[in-house]
């Protein structure tokens, strides 16, 4: 069985609501609300849901850009929550991120050579002449030219700057790397040249990608598994055919009904899921299953009663009471 290289188990983070004259706590969001799931040596895991769903705070809170609030974050088996500081400043060159938006994440005062030698410098790896030639070498593989690193972020296309952020994660060869939608700002067709940039990488180097994004044809493209958030949860987890092809939850069903058909005479077949009414606040969260305010199957003990992450098959997991009632009356109707 392959090693895991990260665990997380029910990872927390809550941002305090302050008011009042003193500034005092008087809510707090849930960002992130329990959440667990592994990623094993050189897989690809996508984390998938709507805009405010907590994806990307969970992402910086594994790597500790936001310290949780509580939980469990295990790297080769170490829990880096708590961690001191210089135990943490040695693990993140094996755990590195690439940012969503090329043009707000590289400092348009620094050099792409500078930009993407600074992990080298600040670890101490290589210096002068031989930091450039490191440099140089990261900067092939990731599509670009040696010549390039004397010229600053605003010279390079939106393309061309995300091939910069992924050569500065790539610095200091990463086991794992956290791609916080990493090709939304992109146009359709770099799109595709930066993720299968992305796939060649995981090939040559065996690192592990969680990819966070809300778009579903990508992940499925790229991803082996595919763990699906809905308001600081995970509702659903299993391989990425398998969740395409048989979703267990109400909400993934929406979010499949949801994505483009390239194909025009599909249109027809496809059946479209609209859901009604709006994303509840972090704030105050519904009680029991958090999706039942807007779930077209819901039944009174959705409101009642906290589904648990259960597994249904294999390694497919569903937080649903009903999704072996759900799943039957759709293939029954298919």
């Amino acid at each position: 069985m392959t090693e895991k290289l990260l665990e997380v188990k029910n990872l927390v983070k809550y941002f305090p609501v302050r008011g009042g004259v003193f500034s005092r706590v008087r809510a707090q969001v849930r960002a992130v609300d329990g959440i667990s799931f592994d990623i094993e040596e050189g897989e690809t895991l996508g984390l998938v849901g709507e805009s405010g769903c907590g994806k990307s705070t969970a992402g910086r809170s594994i790597l500790r850009l936001l310290e949780p609030t509580s939980g469990e974050i295990k790297f080769r088996g170490t829990n880096i929550v708590g961690l001191e500081r210089e135990k943490m400043r040695l693990l993140r060159r094996e755990m590195q991120i690439i940012f969503q938006d090329p043009y707000a994440s590289l400092n348009p005062r620094m050099t792409v050579g500078s930009i993407v030698g600074e992990p080298l410098t600040i670890h101490k790896i290589a210096k002068g002449k031989e930091r450039d030639k490191k440099v140089a070498e990261i900067l092939e593989k990731v599509g670009l030219r040696p010549e390039h690193m004397r010229r600053y972020p605003h010279e390079f296309s939106g393309g061309q700057r995300q091939r910069i952020g992924i050569a500065r994660a790539l610095a200091l060869n990463p086991k794992l790397i956290i791609a916080d939608e990493p090709v939304s700002a992109l146009d359709v067709s770099i799109q595709a040249q930066v993720i299968n940039l992305l796939e060649d990488l995981q090939k040559e180097f065996g690192i592990a990608y969680l990819v966070i994004s809300h778009d579903l044809s990508v992940v499925q493209h790229i991803c082996d598994r595919i763990a699906v958030m809905y308001l600081g949860e995970i509702v659903e987890i299993a391989d990425a055919d398998e969740l395409v092809m048989s979703s267990r939850h109400p909400y993934t069903e929406a979010l499949l009904s949801a994505v483009p058909v390239p194909d025009p005479g599909a249109l027809n077949k496809k059946k479209r899921i609209l859901l009604r009414g709006d994303v509840p606040s972090p704030v105050n969260p519904p009680s029991g299953c958090r999706f039942h305010t807007r779930c077209p199957y819901k039944e009174d003990k959705c409101s009642a009663e906290v589904p648990p992450l259960r597994v249904i098959s294999g390694g497919h997991m569903t937080a649903c009471h009903f999704a072996e009632k759900i799943f039957a009356s759709s293939a029954a109707t298919a």
